[in-house]
């Protein structure tokens, strides 16, 4: 699987780890668990089986607009018995405008996902998976238990980075 990332600006980047070290200290699963050098907050903004040999030259031209302005929203669930629970990114003309650029430089992808397909995305940056369903209300409640409710999130997506997880690389675009 390859992908196309978008990585946070350090204070968001900062707030969304205290998010992820909440959750863990809460006993719950949480993305702070895995301690890969390259797991960090991002959103997907392209995710394939592969991308074309000249999407690379392409993505850096689109590198090149950013940074571009990211809200962090409300909480959102994926999933069923277990769940992902994820902050919703609230889109904007210039994430949009960003999102198309990069699905026009890796046209014609092997096997795209579906959820990160123009006109089906739903950005988001994720906090946990595998949460079970009955611990959903307390992971919620461990993001707002301090602050009287799950704060907005506002900063800047400031680097365009690709994943290979095949080789278990990444890199800046």
């Amino acid at each position: 699987m390859q992908s196309v990332e978008l990585l946070l600006d350090p204070a968001t980047d900062a707030a969304v780890r205290a998010e992820w070290a909440a959750l863990s200290t809460a006993g719950l699963p949480s993305q702070a668990d895995h301690r890969g050098e390259t797991n960090a907050p991002h959103v997907s903004v392209a995710v394939a089986g592969a991308f074309p040999g000249a999407a690379e030259e392409l993505l850096t031209a689109v590198a090149a607009g950013i940074p571009v302005p990211v809200r962090l929203g409300a909480p959102v669930l994926f999933g069923g018995r277990r769940v992902v629970l994820a902050r919703l990114v609230v889109t904007d003309r210039a994430l949009l405008d960003l999102h198309t650029a990069v699905w026009s430089a890796v046209a014609g992808a092997a096997d795209p996902s579906p959820h990160t397909v123009p006109g089906r995305w739903v950005p988001h940056v994720t906090l946990a998976r595998g949460i079970p369903a009955e611990e959903v209300a307390t992971a919620l409640g461990t993001l707002g238990r301090e602050r009287g409710g799950v704060p907005e999130l506002v900063g800047e997506a400031v680097s365009l980075r690709r994943w290979d997880s095949d080789a278990r690389r990444a890199w800046t675009v």
